[in-house]
Order: C-alpha cells, then structure tokens, then sequence
C-alpha cells in the first residue's frame, strides 16, 4: 500500500486538535489529542517538543488573531489601545486558552516579537525601562480579565427578590446591551490615564 497523500500528523493539524479540546474543556493532553487524531500517543511526540511545546503551538496559533500592525500606529497610547482591543478580540475567541496560556512562560518567537514591538514602543515614546513591564502586564490584566468577561452570560448577577437587593436590581435593569465591551472601554481608558500620568511624571 502506497504512502498517503496527506500526512496524518504534522504539528498544524496537532494544534487545532489541541485548541479544539481546550475550546471544549480547558484543558488537553497528549493522549486525548493522539486518540482524537487516530494515532498513537508517542507518534504526537515526534513532532513537538512535549506538552511544552504544544502550549506553546496554542500561544501562537491564539495570537494570529492579533494584528501586530497595530503598534504602528501612533501616538503611543493610540497604538496600544488598538493593539489592546486586537489583543482582546483574538483571545476573547478562546477564553478558555487563557488560564493555561498565561500560567505558562512565553516562548513562542512569534509571540515574543510582538511584545518586543510594544515594549521598543513605550521605550521610545519615553517611559522609563523599569517602568515598561508594569505598563504591558496592567494592559494584560485589563485585556485578558475583559476576554473572559466577554465568554461570561450578558447577566451575571440573577436577582430572585428585588426587595433583597433593590439598588443591584435597579442598575442591573439599567445597564442595557455591551455590558462587557462598556466595562472593557472604562478599564482601558483607566489605563491609558495613568500611563499618561507617568509619562509625564518620568
């Protein structure tokens, strides 16, 4: 019998198998993507460097959905409002990816050169080089905390008895649609007002 056309396995088709079991449960293993692929589990192994190595697939394959073409933009705070919002929609596509993405290290090349652009950003708009990290992990918290908001239910908070609560009820029937995108626009601008503060202050 002759080889097959298409290969079996390769380290694409281990990533979406991958991804669609975080999308499903949140998690992965090695074996779960070996049973799903047909194949047996050492054979996953010949083509990634471990489980490792296939967070790290995930990392890459999450963040094609963001566009680097954002920090181009300028001013600084234009940019990384825009790269933010492009960071958030990649990531709100995958809420489940974020817990197992962001209690790993980056490694990932292609990932790693987009923090390098936003990091040659701050530094060159002025902040100081201590204070660049801080600035990019507050913009993370407010983007990632918005990405799993935006997988949660419209309705968060179910009140039975208005009486128990009434102002919750009362701003819960006022707060109409985009509660999640409304949140996200108040942290972010928060964000960018105190990352102008210290820049001024630097």
């Amino acid at each position: 019998m002759g080889r097959p056309r298409t290969p079996l396995l390769d380290r694409e088709r281990i990533t979406t198998t991958a991804l669609e079991l975080v999308d499903e449960q949140g998690e992965f293993s090695v074996p779960q993507i070996a049973r799903r692929l047909g194949v047996q589990t050492g054979s996953v192994y010949h083509h990634v460097d471990g489980r490792d190595g296939i967070v790290e697939l995930l990392r890459e394959r999450v963040a094609e959905g963001i566009d680097p073409g954002t920090l181009d933009e300028r001013p600084w705070d234009r940019a990384l409002a825009a790269w933010a919002r492009s960071y958030r929609a990649a990531f709100a596509a995958h809420p489940r990816a974020i817990p197992l993405l962001m209690t790993s290290p980056v490694r990932a090349p292609r990932v790693l050169a987009q923090y390098e652009r936003a990091v040659a950003l701050l530094l060159a708009a002025g902040f100081p080089l201590p204070e660049v990290m801080p600035v990019i992990t507050a913009l993370e918290n407010v983007v990632l905390g918005s990405a799993l908001d935006l997988a949660a239910p419209e309705t968060m908070w179910e009140v039975a008895d208005d009486t128990a609560t009434p102002r919750l009820a009362e701003v819960l029937a006022a707060v109409g649609g985009h509660r999640a995108d409304r949140g996200f626009d108040i942290a972010l601008e928060g964000f960018l007002a105190d990352a102008r503060r210290r820049l001024a202050e630097a």
